[in-house]
């Protein structure tokens, strides 16, 4: 049997044993009262970085190491390793809804299901005596703060459902939450699973255990629903030579391996896959030609093209997903590298958040330092047109704990749907801005009817007849678009 122990698995990968250092070499401080504070770093025209929140250790939490959530309430949500979860306005009022006790490590980002709930994972802590400081859970917490475990891993002996769910959930389109677990299964080599809404969970598949499994090892990564229904991911390490895989997994459980990493296109990726609009699949890896890490580009079926190598002034170890905007390009950040920042005092970088085009062109849109934060954890783009991420240290002129900050690039607000899929008479929820005046909603111009429950969230149900298109709100101040295409399912 694999489990965890105060070892924390560090050498599992270098992702681990890179964060671990990050944490160790930065935030490691003297404890201390810090006002809330908010700065705006010189960019590019049009651009403005501000710092919302920096973290003061104690009471407060330490290391927000994911990013952010846009809850249907229009505030944000996140977990801090060193602390719990927390609750951020747009304007920065930051609240901690709760603290976990004992070790937890909360890593992966949040998921707000379509019970309007948020779940969660721990890469330590639950139930099980099997593992020195537990193997993980799974959590449910509402909107208020109230948070349960919903399941503990690990309660067998042979741990068949895995140990240390490294990264967050997805919600698949029948309503099931699924997820990776980094190291145990049947072969002790990382786990994909599914739980439903009433907590009963099922185990999809375990990795091979052979030093050339050619399915992959060690899922860091958490999975992304495709268009097609199912699922899609990425494992760090295994495949034809070890250095990482691209998979697809149905929800029963057939597994394929669409792509092994050879070191020249990539190696070691930790992050999740995005689909774009062009049905495509674009991720993150370590390696590439100048060995500072690549996006790629893959369809479907698994050819995969690089379309970024990093060379370290642009940024290194792009260990975080990215996340397609509404103007179409693609934005994401690298964990190190960039030209060091005003402040920055390691030869490494302090990292980078960067825009690149569908082609592949990379511009450079924030270089990170201590007076901002280091290591930033990816982007999300709120309703509003901004982005907002976290950084998993400083901030304060380095003596933060980490930040939260947003970056406008000057795009324009819209709507999300939740889910992006359904049948006609599925019942909708459409996030956005300014939602109280509304006075009609359509479905690629068939209109519906809906409720406008808050200023940030309206309900509505698939019109008969809809097609597959974009859905619009039209308001007192003009129509909002839908960020992505809403698929109308037979």
């Amino acid at each position: 049997m694999t489990c965890l122990t105060n070892s924390r698995q560090e050498n599992t990968t270098s992702r681990k044993s890179n964060r671990a250092m990050s944490m160790q070499n930065w935030a490691l401080r003297a404890c201390g009262v810090f006002l809330l504070w908010a700065a705006t770093a010189a960019l590019l025209p049009a651009q403005t970085y501000t710092v919302l929140y920096t973290f003061r250790g104690g009471g407060d939490g330490a290391n927000p190491g994911s990013a952010v959530v846009q809850g249907t309430n229009g505030n944000f949500y996140g977990v801090i390793q060193n602390g719990g979860v927390y609750e951020m306005t747009p304007g920065g009022t930051t609240t901690i809804l709760h603290s976990f006790t004992g070790p937890a490590d909360p890593l992966g980002a949040l998921i707000q299901a379509t019970d309007g709930n948020f779940y969660g994972t721990t890469y330590f802590g639950g139930a099980s005596a099997n593992c020195e400081y537990g193997c993980g859970t799974i959590f449910k917490m509402t909107p208020s703060g109230t948070l349960t475990t919903f399941y503990s891993f690990c309660p067998e002996i042979n741990c068949p459902d895995g140990i240390g769910p490294y990264a967050g959930l997805v919600q698949g389109s029948e309503g099931n939450l699924y997820g990776t677990t980094l190291v145990g299964g049947a072969n002790g080599q990382g786990a994909i699973f599914k739980i439903n809404l009433t907590g009963t969970f099922t185990a999809l598949y375990s990795f091979c255990s052979e030093a050339d499994c050619a399915d992959g090892q060690q899922p860091y990564a958490g999975l992304v629903v495709g268009s097609d229904g199912n699922l899609y991911g990425t494992a760090s390490a295994g495949g034809a030579i070890g250095d990482g895989t691209v998979f697809r997994i149905t929800p029963s459980g057939a597994f394929t391996t669409l792509h092994s990493f050879d070191g020249t296109d990539g190696t070691a990726p930790t992050a999740a896959l995005i689909q774009a609009a062009n049905g495509r699949f674009y991720g993150t890896t370590g390696g590439g030609a100048s060995g500072n890490g690549t996006v790629f580009e893959m369809t479907p079926g698994g050819s995969l093209a690089t379309l970024v190598s990093f060379d370290g002034t642009d940024g290194d170890n792009p260990f975080n997903p990215l996340v397609q905007a509404t103007d179409g390009n693609f934005y994401g950040t690298t964990e190190n590298g960039g030209t060091g920042g005003t402040h920055c005092n390691t030869s490494s970088g302090c990292g980078t958040a960067f825009e690149m085009t569908p082609g592949g062109t990379l511009t450079t849109l924030q270089i990170f330092d201590p007076l901002v934060g280091n290591y930033p954890n990816g982007l999300i783009q709120s309703t509003n047109g901004t982005f907002y991420g976290t950084t998993l240290v400083d901030g304060n002129d380095g003596g933060g704990w980490g930040t939260i900050f947003s970056l406008d690039t000057g795009l324009g607000a819209f709507v999300e749907t939740q889910p992006t899929s359904g049948p006609a008479g599925l019942d909708v929820k459409i996030l956005g801005n300014n939602l109280g005046s509304t006075t009609g909603v359509a479905f690629n111009g068939t209109a519906a009817t809906f409720t406008v429950v808050s200023p940030s969230l309206i309900r509505t149900t698939v019109p008969a007849g809809a097609t597959r298109g974009s859905v619009q709100v039209t308001t007192s101040s003009g129509t909002l678009t839908s960020n992505v295409a809403f698929r109308v399912r037979p």
